[in-house]
């Protein structure tokens, strides 16, 4: 069958058709058919099936995450008690507002011990963060170098926290004479301007109590009772 032969074709009388062109039509229907369901049809759900392997890898991935959290769950609820502990351990070392009066006193009256004459000691207003407000001491002062560094070390070792936010230390009469004694350029008094820093635990305020997983009131009568 040649291509004359196609072209004489009956297009309205197929059944008389020699068997080489009724094969090939029968090939071009089915082709049609099937390249139109894979379009409509196929093509969505091969789309689909694709994107549900790929929600599986992910949920597989996250199972193993998962396992793996589960195989170590015992160390980790060990260090979330030990966190637990540090921090409760913190806030016995903040104030309350009832306990903030004698902290005062008790850094004016360190200061005096190691030799401070102060000519400010000024508490400034709180500055409330999430669960505590830092409350900052404006200081100014005269002593030597070495009276004013005991001092730093004698708050830093006092229940309470108390931190040297900063410092300077001026030499009022500057003595710039050259040559002079080493000892005795330690020893000159010094003017002292710092600030120093504690922090209260905002206990009072059952909003911000709320913010500590495992705070509670009981946390700060212990706190109290451990002064």
């Amino acid at each position: 069958m040649n291509l004359s032969e196609f072209n004489s074709l009956d297009f309205s009388n197929a059944g008389s058709w020699p068997p080489l062109a009724k094969a090939i039509a029968t090939v071009i229907v089915v082709a049609t058919v099937a390249g139109l369901g894979y379009w409509f049809h196929t093509r969505h759900q091969l789309e689909a099936l694709e994107n549900v392997r790929h929600v599986e890898q992910q949920l597989r991935q996250e199972f193993i995450e998962k396992q793996q959290v589960m195989a170590n769950i015992d160390d980790y609820r060990a260090q979330l008690e030990e966190m637990q502990n540090q921090l409760n351990d913190m806030l016995r070392q903040l104030p309350t507002r009832t306990e903030m009066p004698d902290l005062l006193e008790d850094i004016s009256n360190t200061g005096k011990r190691n030799g401070l004459n102060f000519e400010l000691f000024k508490p400034e207003p709180e500055q409330p963060r999430d669960f505590y407000a830092a409350k900052p001491i404006s200081i100014r002062a005269h002593s030597t170098y070495h009276q004013f560094g005991a001092f730093v070390s004698n708050i830093a070792a006092l229940p309470r926290i108390v931190t040297l936010e900063n410092a300077t230390l001026n030499d009022p009469q500057r003595q710039t004479r050259e040559g002079q004694n080493a000892g005795k350029e330690e020893n000159k008094p010094l003017l002292i301007e710092a600030t120093l820093q504690t922090y209260r635990y905002l206990d009072e305020d059952p909003e911000a109590a709320k913010r500590v997983p495992g705070t509670n009131n009981r946390n700060s009568r212990e706190a109290r009772s451990n002064r």
